[in-house]
């Protein structure tokens, strides 16, 4: 997104420059006339022109990097009764779906779950003074649920009980 941004900015400025000499009146909000100065009288082989295509190809190498590196994914692949046929579940209303499942549990005020990696992390909370057995409860719903909602990959569930 910052790269697309800085490239739009980049490419207004050229518009606005380009039209406005076209018009016969420049804005000159680059001062182009000194760049263009240094271009031609510097040789290609100075330190300075060398740095700045190393930065240049340095930034291109990682931005390609960067693009090759897949990013989260935005669905959970799911089984169906068709052994042929996954369909994604959005990691959003995964979460809400545990989340429902462990407020559920007798004693439990809220909740909120977390997938990190393939961990659903659970923060339950309850007004219970004498919480024993509540985490294990909370761990055993929110499992149950993950396998109703069958996801391809095991989802362990750690639970992380916070009592009054």
């Amino acid at each position: 997104m910052i790269t697309a941004a800085l490239m739009t900015v980049i490419g207004v400025l050229v518009a606005v420059e380009t039209i406005s000499a076209l018009l016969g009146r420049p804005v000159r909000w680059v001062p182009y006339d000194r760049m263009l100065g240094w271009a031609s009288s510097t040789p290609w082989s100075d330190p300075w022109v060398m740095l700045g295509a190393s930065v240049v190809t340095a930034l291109g190498l990682l931005l390609v990097l960067l693009a090759l590196v897949p990013g989260r994914p935005r669905f959970i692949p799911a089984r169906t009764g068709d052994p042929d046929l996954v369909i994604g579940v959005q990691r959003r209303g995964f979460t809400r779906s545990l989340a429902h499942a462990a407020r559920q549990v007798q004693g439990v005020d809220h909740a909120r779950v977390r997938l990190h990696g393939t961990t659903a992390q659970v923060t339950a909370g309850s007004h219970l003074r004498d919480t024993t057995g509540l985490a294990e409860a909370v761990r055993l719903a929110v499992a149950d649920r993950i396998a109703a909602l069958a996801p391809v990959d095991d989802y362990p569930v750690r639970v992380n009980l916070r009592g009054r």
